[in-house]
């Protein structure tokens, strides 16, 4: 079955994709879309299956070659950001997943964030002081995207003088994770690439010669049974804790509270209740996640509801129609922010399952918590605008008066 009602370069469908997500569970469990040429799945249980399923990879090569899995080899002037993504625990399977993963939790531990914790919500403290001081701004601009930047800065030991560097190369490397980037979006990913491997090549060099208690230098020491990262997967490790954990994070906290001025009632009970701070973060990823699809490759057959899907194929995974599918949630579309079974898959799911998760959860419940208690009127000054990208989906901007 096609799937018109599938509109993700329309600034109307990324403004608001629900009632077509609805459609699309309403009319089945998976939809050819030919524009992009892949099997969209929009509903709850496929999706957490298939994120946990074998026959299945963020990857074919370690399994096939390009021309053996019918696909077109990316061009060779792309190679710097292919090296950088592939080499990444997002974009690998196991063996090499399952040692990679293995080896950076060693570095990337539950103590690495408790550790963090006073940095972060200091950090958040500041930065909401600021816009207080201010009289209100750019939400976005001056509390959601520096916090995760100065966060992961802080981990990865980068000097404050060079974090402007970051959310330029992030933002450049995550155009290429929508659908059908063009050359220019291509170009400059794969300049941003180059720089950014180059930086933290230098980096790295540093800390083997001078270590120190940032996350480069324990990743440098980390080692099991003999076993080691390459320089290429330290880069490629730190790249995506940046790119995954920062995008993520800066959406969750514009779109979270977008959400919130446009549900006044639970925005009142949640300014008269900060008891709610951690249901509340958990039911603004649920209610509209920064990432709203997750492809994965078909590398065996595979049946979804009556529909073989052949190998080759590419499923785009929609997380968020599965998370307002009513068939796991009660009362999808309504936001509640005591939701208490609220098994959102925003994180992912499976051995893809997000690393940052804990992260994440720390720096959201710093900057809500900081603006709830600071900026106890805080109200919307102008209605915002979606950036073009809807894979990972955000605004422009945020503007708030005090």
């Amino acid at each position: 079955m096609d799937a018109p009602v599938f509109a993700p370069w329309s600034p109307a469908f990324t403004a608001d994709p629900y009632p077509a997500y609805a459609e699309l569970r309403d009319r089945g469990r998976v939809h050819w879309f030919e524009p992009t040429r892949q099997w969209l799945v929009p509903h709850y249980a496929d999706v957490a299956a298939l994120l946990r399923d074998r026959r299945l990879g963020r990857t074919y090569l370690h399994r096939f070659t390009h021309e053996e899995f019918g696909r077109t080899p990316p061009p060779p002037g792309h190679e710097p950001f292919h090296t950088l993504n592939d080499n990444g625990l997002l974009d690998l399977e196991a063996p090499d997943h399952t040692r990679i993963r293995r080896l950076v939790t060693k570095a990337f531990t539950p103590r690495t964030v408790q550790t963090l914790e006073p940095t972060v919500r200091r950090l958040a403290d500041e930065l909401v002081r600021e816009l207080v001081k201010n009289g209100g701004g750019d939400l976005l601009a001056e509390v959601a995207e520096p916090l995760p930047v100065a966060v992961i800065a802080e981990m990865l030991g980068i000097p404050e003088s060079d974090r402007g560097l970051l959310r330029p190369w992030s933002a450049d490397i995550c155009g290429m994770f929508e659908l059908n980037p063009s050359e220019e979006t291509a170009a400059r990913a794969v300049r941003a690439s180059v720089e950014f491997s180059a930086y933290l090549r230098e980096l790295i060099a540093e800390r083997r010669a001078r270590p120190g208690g940032d996350l480069v230098s324990a990743l440098i020491s980390a080692h099991d049974q003999g076993e080691r990262l390459s320089e290429q997967e330290m880069v490629s490790t730190c790249v995506l804790l940046l790119n995954a954990g920062h995008e993520a994070t800066v959406n969750t906290t514009a779109n979270g509270w977008w959400t919130l001025f446009r549900h006044p009632a639970e925005l009142a009970r949640l300014r008269a209740d900060h008891g709610l701070l951690s249901t509340a973060v958990e039911e603004l990823m649920r209610y509209d996640t920064p990432l709203q699809m997750f492809e994965r490759w078909v590398l065996d057959d595979i049946e979804i509801g009556g529909t073989v899907v052949p190998r080759g194929s590419e499923l785009a995974l929609l997380f968020g129609s599965a998370n307002r599918d009513p068939a796991r949630f009660e009362r999808p579309a309504e936001l509640d922010l005591g939701r208490a079974d609220n098994p959102h898959i925003t994180f992912g799911a499976g051995v893809h399952y997000c690393l940052g998760a804990p992260l994440a959860r720390v720096e959201l419940a710093a900057s809500f918590g900081e603006l709830l208690r600071q900026a106890p009127g805080m109200r919307l000054a102008a209605e915002p605008e979606w950036k073009p990208g809807y894979v990972i989906r955000g605004l422009r901007e945020l503007r708030v008066d005090l």
